[in-house]
């Protein structure tokens, strides 16, 4: 059984990304700060196809211990999905340092540093996946979201260059960018805001978590060999 660690696995996309490779034979180690309720009923469900990892991410000194326990405990790590981060929005001019600093932490280094550590499992077996979560503001830009956009670019940044200093080892790196997710996040946008969307994007509808969930199943796939150094939009053609 192949592992995969997911940061963030507990809720929100993270939850069905984890749900979604639990689903398909992989065992998947869910590193968040806390267990949610929905998470324990998914390992309830499948028992032994999930573990959950009590990390804070934003406490980058912690992921190397971290990692080096888990890999003691299940072995080898074949997949990194790095999905954790924060969407603290604001115009830049008015955003808090504080703020501006714990979405770099968080979004930026602390993935930086995740992969470093898990690289090195992945690179004594001559084999691995990693996807980075993304978003299409890395590309398209949103008022009120620069800090945002500014980490999720470099995530993007991060994929293209990595797949190529990991290559010749075989291991790929991809990204996903998301859209406007049907999440209880967009729900806060109203009723005329996600219509707005939705009439804005070619297909007429917003993604779901379990279409992210699913290129990301794809990414990790052995069916992606041949894919590296690109990144997959899932956004109901709303960039189209």
């Amino acid at each position: 059984m192949r592992n995969v660690l997911v940061s963030g696995g507990s809720r929100g996309l993270g939850l069905a990304i984890t749900e979604r490779l639990a689903s398909v034979g992989y065992r998947v180690v869910a590193l968040a700060r806390t267990q949610s309720d929905a998470l324990c009923k998914i390992m309830e469900a499948r028992p032994g196809s999930i573990v959950f990892a009590a990390c804070d991410l934003s406490d980058t000194a912690t992921i190397g211990p971290r990692v080096a326990q888990l890999r003691k405990d299940i072995g080898p790590i074949y997949g990194l999905v790095n999905n954790a981060g924060l969407g603290t929005g604001g115009m830049l001019s008015m955003m808090r340092d504080t703020d501006i600093e714990a979405l770099i932490r968080v979004n930026t280094l602390a993935p930086l540093v995740l992969t470093k550590y898990v690289l090195r499992s992945m690179m004594s077996e001559r084999a691995g996946r990693i996807v980075n979560i993304s978003s299409i503001v890395a590309r398209t830009g949103f008022k009120g979201l620069s800090a945002y956009a500014a980490t999720k670019a470099s995530l993007e940044g991060l994929t293209r260059s990595l797949a190529r200093e990991l290559g010749p080892l075989g291991i790929t790196v991809n990204a996903v960018a998301p859209g406007f997710v049907d999440t209880a996040m967009t729900q806060e946008l109203g009723e005329g805001g996600r219509e707005k969307i939705m009439r804005r994007s070619a297909l007429q509808r917003m993604a779901e978590p379990a279409d992210i969930a699913q290129a990301v199943e794809y990414l990790l796939s052995d069916a992606a060999r041949n894919v590296t150094g690109t990144t997959l939009t899932v956004d109901a053609g709303n960039t189209a």
